[in-house]
């Protein structure tokens, strides 16, 4: 049988409640001690619990309706069950029962159940000093407006709801819990956000759009757009593609360069006076990775359409920073050349890649790449490898720093090599024995020489 809701009776003197809201739907299931509906008095408001489980199959009344108490409001029941049409009025059964707050003269709010017992305090108290209609009164309250600062326009300056709206225009805090809290969070003033909610209240979905407003506004106020596209366009996508579908292991090793610069130096003069170009630390890096290349196969391969090839030229790719991008020219059969040749062609590719006048058969044939960051304070890095080669070297500064020497403590110029290799391709240690050979050649790279 389909149970009664009613309107309760709180205390002797109480004749008439106010409906303010109701919590569930025609429809919906209730559970016991779920919050049902929501009344108001001359001093307080209540929110009434459920005493009966089932679902709720009618309401008779809505907010802001005054209801007499013991008014049947509604039924709980079965879904099967009927009930009548409109309101059977009062309860004959509920009618006798009442119940008398013991704080009714206190600010602290009530909460009741359906059968009328108190059973815990709940929500906020209104001045009962104030007049104000219940409209008024629970605009007033959902949106923390202190009735006794509006001033009313009614009979005898009784509060109305639209009094509450307009003080609520003024001040602009008709805002939900939730946006407030979001737009606290992140520093936004409310007063600047329109709300698209009932009377022009601020939701959430509000707070979060003038968010990412304002984040665009900073950014396009703050900061220069520029369009990924060109030659940037095309490096970020293949660094994309080499770092997703190339599984990256870098190993690194520190070379001793005190020969080198000894070479260097004895060459400098001689190499000038030929080309017109001075030899860099590139060309001698150059022309003995070339040299170590040519009994390492594996390290001068390709992965192209899952299958490896393995080079017979070796072609040194050298990394060449331009503006706004980076370009690898190809210095083709570096293990036939001499230092003289390499620093002329390494010099005039260089040049010719940073006023962008190579040409497609320069840029293309590279077996295994180059990219020297010695000119800056960088000591070692993780090169990213440019496919389809399968591997690449990084080369860092040269500094002296105190290293052992037969036993004793020396200053020596020092020199970081990182090596990125393609795993697919080779394994740790033909690449290990590669970097340690490249190690061993740059100490003594006189053996170049012969």
């Amino acid at each position: 049988m389909a149970k009664e809701i009613f309107m309760p009776k709180l205390s002797s003197t109480m004749a008439v409640g106010t409906l303010l809201q109701w919590f569930k739907e025609e429809g919906d299931s209730v559970e016991v001690g779920e919050p049902l509906f929501e009344i108001m008095t001359d001093k307080i408001n209540i929110e009434v619990e459920s005493y009966e489980e089932g679902i709720l199959l009618k309401k008779y009344f809505q907010e802001d309706d005054e209801i007499p108490v013991n008014t049947v409001i509604g039924y709980i029941g079965s879904s099967d069950e009927s009930v009548p049409a409109e309101s059977p009025g009062v309860s004959g059964e509920e009618s006798k029962k009442e119940v008398t707050s013991t704080n009714e003269n206190s600010n602290e709010p009530l909460t009741t159940s359906t059968n009328g017992e108190v059973v815990e305090t709940s929500s906020t108290s209104l001045n009962g000093k104030v007049r104000a209609t219940p409209a008024a009164r629970k605009l007033a309250r959902e949106n923390d407006i202190i009735l006794s600062s509006v001033s009313g326009t009614g009979p005898k300056g009784r509060i109305q709801k639209q009094d509450v709206l307009q003080a609520l225009e003024d001040t602009r805090v008709l805002v939900t819990p939730l946006a407030r809290k979001i737009a606290e969070e992140n520093g936004m003033n409310l007063k600047e956000i329109t709300g698209t909610g009932v009377h022009g209240k601020i939701e959430k979905a509000d707070v979060i759009e003038a968010i990412e407003k304002a984040k665009k506004q900073s950014t396009s106020t703050t900061g220069k757009r520029v369009k990924l596209k060109g030659l940037r366009k095309a490096i970020a996508e293949k660094m994309l593609e080499s770092v997703r579908t190339i599984p990256h292991v870098t190993l690194t090793s520190e070379v001793d360069m005190t020969k080198a610069i000894e070479v260097r130096k004895a060459l400098l003069p001689v190499i000038e006076g030929q080309t017109g170009y001075r030899l860099s630390y590139t060309e001698i890096i150059m022309k003995t990775v070339a040299h170590v290349l040519g009994n390492h196969p594996k390290v001068n391969a390709s992965l192209i359409d899952n299958e490896i090839i393995y080079n017979e030229d070796i072609n040194i790719g050298l990394a060449v920073a331009v503006e706004n991008g980076l370009v690898v020219p190809s210095v083709k059969q570096v293990n036939t050349r001499g230092f003289a040749e390499l620093t002329e062609m390494s010099k005039t590719l260089g040049k010719k890649a940073r006023e962008s006048k190579l040409t497609p058969d320069e840029m293309q044939g590279s077996t295994f790449t180059i990219s020297n960051l010695g000119m800056y304070a960088i000591d070692g890095f993780t090169p990213i490898i440019n496919p389809p080669e399968t591997a690449i070297l990084g080369v860092g500064r040269i500094i002296e720093k105190p290293v052992v020497v037969d036993g004793q403590v020396e200053v020596r110029p020092m020199m970081v090599l990182s090596l990125s290799f393609d795993h697919r391709v080779i394994d740790g240690a033909p690449a290990a024995e590669f970097l340690t050979n490249l190690k061993a050649s740059l100490e003594n790279p006189f053996s170049l020489l012969v």
